[in-house]
């Protein structure tokens, strides 16, 4: 069976007038690629990736020939520089540390503009997820509250559902000794002494 990126010839070319038909009707991308996905079982990521890897390939035949009278294109990808990602995280940061969300700072810096919302909003996470260090250099440097590492927010929640737990089972037993005090006061016998 012959692939292109992964997917056969058929799943490319489905795939590919799904999107055409989709944009044609005025959906977005991310709705696209969520709703293939959810149709064919992929994850939402892994059909946008591939569409994108797919269409860096019109050097391919096939690929030419499943694109062919299909206006459908990549705008070309802008990466952040060193410079503007620390200018971004420092900012976003001191937003945090006035107390406002991550996601409000960051729509805040974006004034309005969705793709740059979005892209700013994928490079902090995956700047707090794969670069803590990084976080935390420049949260030292603008004299802010150092970003607690992705581990470390993991095993708080982890502690906080324990303790959850605990205090559950607590209450339920003094809630059991209660009830067994009160049988005790009032002349009965306490529940399993019959």
């Amino acid at each position: 069976m012959n692939k292109i990126n992964g997917y056969t010839e058929e799943e490319a070319t489905g795939l590919i007038e799904y999107i055409y038909t989709g944009k044609n009707a005025g959906k977005t991308l991310s709705y696209l690629f969520e709703t293939y996905g959810r149709a064919h079982n992929r994850a939402k990521g892994s059909v946008r990736n591939y569409y994108y890897a797919f269409l860096k390939k019109r050097g391919d035949e096939r690929v030419r020939r499943i694109l062919e009278g299909k206006d459908l294109r990549a705008g070309e990808i802008r990466s952040f520089t060193e410079e503007e990602t620390d200018d971004m995280l420092r900012k976003v940061l001191t937003e945090k540390s006035k107390g406002m969300s991550v996601r409000k700072a960051i729509r805040n810096l974006s004034e309005g503009d969705e793709k740059l919302m979005l892209r700013m909003q994928n490079k902090y996470r995956n700047l707090v997820k794969k670069q803590p260090e990084r976080v935390q250099r420049v949260a030292r440097e603008a004299g802010l509250p150092e970003e607690k590492t992705f581990l470390q927010r993991r095993l708080e929640r982890e502690i906080d559902a324990l303790y959850e737990r605990i205090a559950s089972d607590l209450k339920e037993e003094n809630r059991r000794l209660r009830e067994e005090l009160e049988k005790l006061r009032s002349g009965g016998t306490p529940a399993g002494e019959e």
